[in-house]
């Protein structure tokens, strides 16, 4: 198992902790947002663009902009496969990925990234899922319950971070899980009257980094916006109102 610290690593800088989901169906769309979007360092890849041709050569461009990839590819599968996949991240120089919570995926993933600085992130329940939604899946315990489980495991297992929403507390997360080196990344988050889209725990970004996240996921918010540029800076501004 990995060694565990007791401090998170985060930016000093708050832009740095924003993360802008490149939530376009083109490579060459994808390109021209991160073309405006010079003042951002963190971009998320996701299977918008995976299976996009060209995404290899959108990973180069982003490494040769010294821009960190994260590699949002909800790994669910053996764990060999997981374990190899994730390594093959960790030779591109990506900087984050996410693995499904589940106790063997995430193990193999540890095992994967070895000696990297690659950081695996555990989903515990995605943010289009609510009680409802968690019911029809065949849970029977609560959203809450059923994210302490697996961010239990996902320390035991030695994942650096997990995946959660702005209303699932992340400083409350680590006060239960009693690890508080555990590094939060949060979707979902929206300025005050926009749309939530597809998430069902929407929150904004100070009310995210009030709750302790360290990384804020915005895509749509930022990517559809008449100008990027400005979007992003207002969701700066509004993480640095409360961190």
């Amino acid at each position: 198992m990995t060694p565990m610290t007791t401090r998170r690593e985060v930016p000093r800088k708050v832009e740095d902790r924003l993360i802008v989901a490149l939530d376009v169906p083109a490579i060459s769309e994808a390109r021209a947002v991160i073309d405006k979007l010079e003042g951002v360092s963190f971009f998320k890849v996701g299977l918008w663009l995976q299976f996009a041709a060209g995404f290899d050569g959108l990973l180069d461009y982003l490494l040769a902009k010294n821009k960190n990839i994260f590699l949002d590819a909800k790994m669910f599968d053996i764990g060999e496969t997981v374990r190899q996949g994730v390594a093959r991240a960790a030779e591109r120089g990506v900087a984050f990925v996410t693995v499904h919570g589940d106790g063997e995926i995430m193990k193999a993933a540890v095992a994967g990234k070895g000696n990297s600085r690659l950081k695996i992130f555990a989903i515990t329940v995605l943010t289009s899922v609510d009680q409802d939604g968690l019911r029809e899946l065949g849970y029977l315990c609560s959203v809450e319950d059923l994210i302490r489980l697996r961010v239990k495991r996902a320390i035991e297992s030695g994942c650096d971070g997990i995946i959660a929403s702005p209303h699932d507390n992340p400083n409350r997360i680590r006060e239960l899980a009693g690890e508080q080196r555990l590094l939060v990344a949060t979707p979902g988050v929206r300025l005050a009257g926009s749309s939530a889209d597809n998430h069902k725990r929407p929150g904004t970004p100070a009310q995210a980094i009030a709750a302790g996240a360290d990384y804020l996921v915005v895509g749509r918010p930022i990517v559809r916006s008449d100008d990027p540029a400005r979007a992003a800076t207002a969701i700066i501004e509004n993480m640095r109102s409360a961190a």
